[in-house]
């Protein structure tokens, strides 16, 4: 059996009936395009994920207070008072594994400056929470540890508030707005950050001491949460551990007793929504696969009435010498030439659509290379699982009857 040989028929085969053996590649080309490009949305928003996520945070780590049960009911954790003074001074004089922290007390209101508002939350922080949540100051510079003590009425705005009471081009240091009747100085100005993957806008928000939100805008003795930031994300964990163990200890807590506060650290945010990413995108695949299925179906149609076709010429050359294998090994490697080839079309389709279309509709793409070598080797199982049905029945026949065929 001479393997050149029987390419060379195969090609030739197929060759002769262009628009047949192409409309036949079509579903193939088609179903691969599809799978690739869902795989590269898929990759390209998991991707996108983890920057946005990124940007929120160096390796950060939530503290917030926890759910606690009064008279049977559950109450909401935003309105528990768990999260002291002590706990975040005791937190900065233990932490081993965390490099950052900052207590942090928000409000929501209208800043004023002039004829010109606009709704904002204030949130009061340390000078940390800047490196935390990595904000760079633009403009000015930030609050000190010195106006946190004196609870000093100054703030760091984002680009919002800048535009929407300055507007565009004025340089708003040292210029007072109003948040809540309480008049506070601006000192320095955000580098933007855009909008987040969820459509907020997180340039529209005002920083200042804690101290001062808590005594004069919230009028307050607790935090709404503690933001940390781990020494590397592989010691969240051993961060998540340390921090528990504080606070259950500050909070004098039996073993037994559930934590009145919640801990959720950056990674698990980012596996989450990696997780979620992961199902929307197998789903979008399985239902572009179903027409790689057709497409498979279309080539042992195709191949079919190929055999049936080519009868006579099956016979003689069984009459000559081609055994039953040799036959079905060329109608094999017809179907998988034409499987192949449209898969390698497609294949091109796919990566051209997710790196040059895609992105004009505003959605992310990146093709991971996996994707390509998967999407070939399934082309080759569809020209062999499909192709062999026809194969085998060409391999099947009687030459005497093949030879007689009309």
């Amino acid at each position: 059996m001479n393997i050149l040989n029987l390419f060379k028929v195969s090609i030739k085969a197929v060759g002769n009936n262009k628009m047949r053996s192409f409309l036949s590649m079509l579903g193939i080309i088609i179903g691969v395009a599809a799978v690739i490009i869902m795989m590269a949305i898929g990759q390209g928003s998991k991707e996108s994920i983890r920057k946005e996520l990124s940007t929120m945070g160096t390796n950060l780590l939530t503290i917030r207070p926890g759910a606690d049960m009064r008279g049977g009911v559950r109450q909401d954790p935003s309105s528990m008072q768990t999260l002291k003074m002590a706990d975040y001074e005791r937190i900065l004089r233990e932490k081993k594994f965390v490099t950052k922290v900052s207590p942090e007390v928000t409000a929501s209101g209208q800043a004023i400056y002039g004829n010109n508002n606009t709704n904002t939350t204030i949130y009061g922080e340390s000078p940390d929470y800047l490196d935390i949540k990595q904000w760079v100051i633009e403009q000015g510079e930030c609050f000190t540890e010195e106006d946190i003590k004196k609870a000093s009425k100054k703030v760091v705005v984002g680009k919002t508030i800048v535009t929407e009471l300055f507007g565009e081009g004025v340089d708003p240091i040292g210029k007072t707005i109003r948040f809540k009747s309480i008049p506070v100085m601006i000192v320095g100005v955000l580098k933007s950050k855009g909008y987040n993957s969820w459509g907020m806008d997180q340039d529209n928000v005002i920083i200042a001491p804690y101290t001062t939100v808590m005594k004069r805008i919230a009028a307050q003795t607790f935090f709404s949460s503690i933001v940390c930031s781990a020494i590397t994300e592989e010691l969240s964990d051993a961060a998540i551990e340390e921090l528990t163990q504080i606070l259950r200890s500050n909070h004098k807590l039996k073993e037994d007793a559930a934590d009145d506060f919640t801990i959720r650290s950056q990674a698990e945010m980012m596996q989450t929504m990696s997780s979620t990413m992961d199902t929307v995108t197998i789903i979008l695949v399985v239902a572009a696969a179903f027409s790689l299925l057709v497409a498979g179906i279309g080539i042992m149609n195709i191949m079919l009435v190929s055999v049936t076709e080519r009868t006579k010429e099956i016979g003689l050359r069984m009459a000559v010498g081609a055994t039953g294998p040799v036959i079905s090994f060329q109608f094999l490697i017809e179907s998988v030439l034409i499987s192949v080839t449209g898969g390698l079309l497609g294949i091109l389709v796919g990566c051209s659509a997710s790196t040059f279309l895609v992105p004009m509709f505003g959605m992310p793409s990146s093709v991971p290379a996996w994707s390509i070598y998967v999407s070939f080797l399934v082309c080759v199982c569809i020209g062999v699982l499909f192709g062999y049905i026809p194969a085998q029945k060409a391999a099947n026949m009687d030459p005497i009857e093949a030879i007689r065929h009309e």
